[in-house]
């Protein structure tokens, strides 16, 4: 009697499911007329009796502006449609809220919307392609709107479709919770700052099975209000190439980060760095784990900076004090920078008087071009993450150049263990595999350059 129950529920559930075609609501769907109204047309009676299916239908292309999702809808781009972006700078509304980064204002418009919505979908194996193309979207010609934008939202999933030419972000989410996204592909390079997936402030996120090919941070967490934590974060088994940096934890800030896990990940051909993580606005960063991680062509594998910088537009003007950076384990990685130059280092720094605090780098091998030559080994004048350094902008590599080890340079760190670390240096290399300026509580096992062990006297330690 109970599994007839379940088989009745199961199919009155199905009966009222409703699906609402965007042809039905009087879209043209032939990629030149505006469809906008059409299609929230569709969206709104799909909310208001109940939920359902807004159907974009294979073999047309739909044109639009600003939407907004709600309640219960999921927005299902049919294999073969394409969901496109108008190239019209007017066509998209000034109510999406805002991008939270400073200086940065062309970027508050966006194409899809939600705000305080739940239960909702983007899914389908189609297309949604924003036509961020130059030609359409720059700061000088009004503005480049980001993609998709969801605040306050709670319950998202967003699966299996293509995301392709935003002109700013593929996407914002803002302090939301319980969030999947699973087997989609993102290709953001037609215009700047193409970050792929932004995780602000968000909680219980799940991302797997995508792939990122991106003129930016591919994906960021990131924390513009004290108030709202960046925690209970899942990645894994992603793909990712990148522009700028694959993965970038902090910059903006403010509030906390907290279990944190990244795993059975590819990352090749990127431009700046793998694993970016940055403390600057005040919160404590603690508890993450990354692990079966293989990268290619990544120059700086794993990047971590503790200091002080303002990045957000509702950030105080004053710095906020500096407060804890601790609990990072880094496992099973290989990584092949063999086709790179001689900046090809784990880089990791706190500042004076503020470490970053117990860092596990456990079973990784790593090739490196080597060809560092004696004055670098030499140089003990690499610059302190300061504001004087950092001038208004981010903690980046380029302000403080080539590190005098060939494969870690840690600094101001309390804490640093690592176990079986394998480093080959392609061509020869003056520099110290390993090199630590005031790093307290050092421990290494099994350690090997050019399949040498590192013995205490190829260690520097100022």
């Amino acid at each position: 009697m109970k599994h007839i129950l379940l088989l009745l529920l199961f199919f009155t559930i199905t009966i009222n499911a409703k699906d609402y075609n965007v042809l039905d609501y009087g879209a043209k769907a032939d990629g030149i007329t505006l469809d906008t109204k059409a299609v929230q047309k569709a969206i709104d009676l799909c909310t208001k009796e109940g939920g359902g299916k807004v159907i974009i239908p294979s073999g047309k292309t739909v044109l639009i502006g600003t939407i907004y999702l709600k309640d219960f809808v999921t927005l299902y781009i049919e294999n073969g449609a394409i969901l496109l972006g108008s190239p019209n700078y007017e066509d998209y509304t000034t109510d999406t809220y805002k991008n939270t980064y400073k200086n940065e204002p062309h970027m508050d418009r966006c194409l899809i919307f939600a705000n305080d919505a739940k239960s909702f979908s983007i899914e389908g194996k189609g297309t949604i392609d924003a036509n961020g193309h130059p030609e359409n979207f720059t700061k000088a010609k009004g503005g480049r709107p980001m993609m998709m934008r969801f605040l306050n939202c709670n319950d998202i999933h967003l699966t299996d479709v293509t995301l392709i030419n935003p002109a700013a972000w593929t996407s914002a989410w803002l302090y939301c919770n319980e969030i999947v996204v699973d087997g989609i592909k993102i290709i953001s390079r037609v215009n700047h700052n193409g970050d792929g997936l932004d995780f602000d402030g968000c909680t219980n996120v799940r991302v797997a099975n995508s792939s990122f090919d991106t003129s930016d941070d591919s994906i960021c967490l990131q924390t513009s209000r004290p108030d709202k934590p960046c925690k209970d974060i899942v990645i894994t088994n992603c793909v990712f190439t990148s522009k700028w940096a694959a993965m970038r934890i902090g910059l903006a800030s403010r509030g906390d980060f907290e279990s944190i896990t990244v795993s059975n990940c590819t990352f090749h051909d990127i431009q700046d760095s793998g694993l970016k993580i940055q403390m600057n606005e005040g919160g404590e960063m603690k508890n993450m784990i990354f692990s079966n991680i293989i990268m290619k062509n990544v120059p700086r594998p794993i990047f971590m900076t503790f200091c002080q910088q303002r990045a957000g537009v509702d950030s105080p003007i004053e710095m906020l004090p500096m407060k804890a950076m601790h609990g990072f384990s880094f496992n099973n990685m290989i990584i092949d920078n063999r086709e790179l130059d001689e900046n090809s280092v784990i880089f990791l720094t706190g500042m004076p008087e503020h470490y970053i605090t117990d860092i596990q780098l456990n079973n990784i091998q790593m090739t490196a071009a080597g060809g560092g030559t004696q004055e670098d080994s030499d140089n003990k004048n690499i610059k302190e993450y300061t504001l004087e350094t950092l001038d208004g902008w981010w903690p980046e590599f380029s302000k403080v150049g080539t590190l005098p080890a060939s494969g870690i340079y840690a600094r101001h760190i309390d804490g640093l263990y690592i176990n079986n670390f394998q480093l080959t240096t392609i061509s020869s290399d003056k520099r110290k595999p390993i090199v630590l300026d005031d790093v307290l509580h050092f421990n290494q096992k099994s350690t090997f350059l050019n399949k040498k062990e590192i013995t205490s006297t190829k260690i520097i330690q100022h």
